[in-house]
């Protein structure tokens, strides 16, 4: 019997931790799976919530506001069912599965690798910036797994980092729960390129590096609300059901975000080594950012690619803070092995270019007086004409 591909492993340790509700694989009788979805709710904009709940045969058993604009809608009979039928009498674009969002990420796309350790003498990579005063008076929120506040008191650059806790890092022993330190790591990248910037990591993804779209659109409207950032960093998403991309994200930005002037948002580009659109990346009000290889030459070659990829920065084998303890891996060809990190590790993915970027952006607008936006849009301008054949636009350290 063959055996499983580290992406199946992936997919179905996330299967199994979903226990109430259960997970669906979408798409139907495809050859891999593309997306993962709750199996007992759909996501239906505000409008036709009434006209589907009118419908016959959707036994709907419940509603729930998730934000301004779209509603979570309990069923009691299957999702893709439910959905054939709204397609019918309304057309696309009316309702969708309440996708699984990863940290980019598990399925349909995990971490492109496991973090390795490397000895607390390691240079950083990229390096610290040489300006200790880049992103001065810029709030980055990093929405991702949480922060290990360990980390924060063995690292200078760290100094001041706050969040909510990761819940992957035991706190009373040495073991380190699946895909642990995520959000730590994002947290470094971001304070070695803006060393001065506030960052702020919120916790979003709970069960091995995933969350349903519409609680992480809740976290989203939180941070808006209650955090005030100018940069928000999202290392996280997932291929959709149809070609519409992510229902809640798409009223997350159209009912909020659009009305918080200035705020950028910065989103990995995916690990599929893929064009396929990964959303919110691939939508057209965030930055979405692919990673360069390990010399920042070329591609990454997991990273995902094409004319939705805003630009592409280092993001194969950075090295930054990690929180310490024993991590044991669940891919192969190291499934089962377990290794001891002391503060730095090794790692890659298009969820470590990602803050990159969000720390180019801070640093940039501490420079130069910008809001989040702008300033994004003028690295973009930068990044086109630093143009690289075979790649396309790049922004490096």
């Amino acid at each position: 019997m063959p055996q499983p591909t580290p992406l199946q492993q992936q997919i179905q340790l996330i299967v199994d931790a979903y226990t109430h509700p259960t997970l669906e694989k979408g798409p139907p009788g495809g050859e891999y799976t593309e997306y993962l979805y709750r199996s007992d709710a759909i996501l239906v904009r505000d409008e036709y919530v009434a006209r589907v709940r009118a419908l016959g045969g959707m036994e709907v058993t419940g509603t729930e506001g998730v934000i301004q604009g779209v509603q979570l809608v309990r069923l009691g009979i299957p999702v893709l069912a439910a959905l054939r039928r709204i397609e019918d009498e309304f057309g696309t674009g009316v309702a969708a599965p309440d996708h699984v969002v990863s940290i980019t990420g598990d399925c349909g796309g995990c971490p492109a690798d496991e973090p390795e350790p490397v000895p607390g003498t390691h240079p950083l990579r990229p390096a610290l910036s040489k300006d200790p005063t880049a992103g001065a008076g810029v709030r980055v929120v990093v929405v991702d797994t949480g922060f290990d506040a360990r980390a924060a008191t063995q690292h200078s650059w760290l100094n001041g980092v706050t969040g909510d806790p990761d819940l992957a890092v035991a706190t009373g022993g040495p073991i380190l729960g699946t895909y642990a330190g995520h959000g730590t790591f994002i947290a470094g990248v971001v304070r070695t390129i803006a060393p001065a910037a506030e960052v702020l990591v919120r916790r979003a993804f709970t069960t091995v590096g995933t969350g349903f779209e519409s609680k992480v659109i809740a976290m989203l409207e939180d941070v808006l609300k209650n955090d005030s950032p100018d940069v928000i960093s999202l290392s996280a998403g997932s291929w959709s059901y149809d070609s519409t991309g992510l229902l809640a994200f798409d009223a997350f930005y159209r009912n909020r975000l659009s009305l918080h002037k200035g705020v950028a948002l910065i989103a990995a580009a995916g690990n599929h080594g893929d064009r396929q659109p990964f959303w919110p990346a691939a939508s057209p009000w965030s930055t979405s950012v692919g990673a360069l290889d390990a010399n920042w030459a070329v591609r990454a070659a997991f990273s995902d690619f094409g004319g939705w990829v805003d630009t592409y920065a280092p993001g194969e084998a950075l090295v930054n803070a990690f929180p310490a303890g024993v991590y044991r891996y669940t891919e192969g060809p190291r499934t089962g092995q377990q290794a001891t990190f002391t503060g730095l590790a090794r790692w890659s993915g298009t969820s470590f270019a990602t803050p990159l970027v969000a720390g180019l952006v801070a640093a940039r607008m501490s420079r130069t007086g910008e809001n989040g936006q702008t300033a994004a849009a003028a690295l973009l301008t930068d990044a086109r004409a630093a143009f690289r054949p075979g790649v396309g636009p790049v922004l490096l350290p």
